[in-house]
């Protein structure tokens, strides 16, 4: 055995971990590429070496499921345990923010396609690229990701391993100009083994150990619990919070929205910037699509001189609702008390049973987006 699958059994004997089928299957296939990788670097030789000349990729993995079911820690254990030095763990946010910066570097010196060179730049001393959280908001990525991969893979011989909430096909799902995307599914199902990490255990959850998700009333305290969870989620350190890299996703009609603090399929709100600006139902079902679990922070007691607000908030949370998305927040009141009289209040009243059900231990042990 390797060390990741000795690490991996490891943490099932000590009961850090919990018997999980599925996951004991992407461990022992992680073990085995880390034995290929090793294989395929003695192989080439020290001839081959001299030249520069990469040895072929193995055949990466790529681990999907629902949030908190272990895709995440198998990656840290692969990556960690991973005795090659010609390896780098990224996160696909800020792998595709460098792409961009490379691609408009390369297009200043009008040189032809920038696609090859940039991957060439990416695939220098990495035999191994490791992504979490692969996820697709907007049509600038989908429209370079399957020529960039293809090199990467084919061309390369860079091997993929990586992370997502979705299955391949349902990357970029109903996304602007989906059809140049396409290919990149195929790509990942002929040169990547797809595994599914859907069982039982919520461990992303279970690191909440208990705390609430709707922390009233308005306040440093408020504010300090939602924090907590969002690095307990997301284990980025409390001390570097003002470092969380933020996005920009694809809400259709060729508009971005931007999103604060993004960060391992955890988004981050105001409800100022959701509900209290002009934005519709695309603009909610893009953001419940993109997160497994979204903070808002500041939602306001509404009364008749908020019913607009009141209504986009209604339309928010019956996105992520119907989503099954993680919903915390810091807010003034209760959900009983935050619409309390004004237009639209019959039908707030939903908006405030969806809002205690998604308090509850059942919803919050729902995989995104699971009917």
């Amino acid at each position: 055995m390797t060390a990741m699958l000795e690490r991996y059994e490891a943490l099932v004997a000590t009961g850090e971990l919990r018997v999980d089928a599925e996951q004991a299957a992407a461990a022992e296939r992680l073990d085995r590429l880390q034995r290929e990788l090793y294989k395929s670097a003695s192989s080439t030789g020290l001839f081959g070496k001299l030249l520069g000349k990469k040895p072929a990729a193995p055949r990466g993995v790529y681990m999907w499921g629902g949030v908190g079911r272990g895709k995440s820690m198998l990656m840290d254990l692969f990556v960690h345990t991973l005795d090659i030095t010609e390896k780098r763990r990224v996160h696909f946010h800020a792998f595709m923010l460098e792409v961009h910066a490379l691609l408009r570097e390369e297009r200043t010196k009008e040189a032809g396609d920038p696609i090859p060179p940039v991957a060439a730049i990416i695939a220098r001393n990495v035999r191994c690229l490791a992504f979490d959280e692969m996820v697709v908001n907007n049509s600038a990525d989908a429209m370079i990701m399957s020529r960039l991969f293809t090199h990467l893979i084919v061309n390369d011989g860079v091997t993929i391993v990586t992370t997502s909430n979705r299955a391949p096909t349902e990357l970029y799902k109903d996304g602007l100009n989906r059809e140049h995307f396409l290919p990149f599914i195929a790509l990942i199902e002929d040169q990547l083994d797809v595994r599914t990490l859907n069982g039982p255990m919520d461990y992303r959850m279970q690191r909440l150990g208990g705390m609430a998700t709707w922390h009233t009333p308005l306040g440093e305290e408020a504010t300090a619990q939602a924090r907590e969870a969002f690095f307990r989620l997301t284990d980025y350190p409390p001390e570097d919070s003002e470092h969380v890299p933020s996005a920009d996703i694809d809400v259709g009609g060729g508009r971005l929205l931007h999103v604060p603090k993004s960060l391992k399929g955890v988004g981050v709100f105001s409800f100022k910037r959701l509900c209290g600006e002009p934005r519709g139902a695309a603009d909610y079902l893009a953001i419940a699509r993109a997160y497994h679990t979204v903070l808002i922070m500041g939602i306001p007691k509404m009364g008749p001189d908020r019913r607009n607000e009141a209504a986009r908030f209604v339309t928010l949370i019956d996105a992520l609702y119907e989503n099954k998305v993680k919903l915390i927040v810091s807010a003034d009141a209760a959900p009983e008390e935050l619409y309390e009289a004004g237009s639209g209040h019959f039908e707030f009243e939903r908006t405030v049973s969806r809002l205690n059900e998604m308090q509850s231990a059942e919803y919050l042990a729902l995989g995104h987006g699971e009917d």
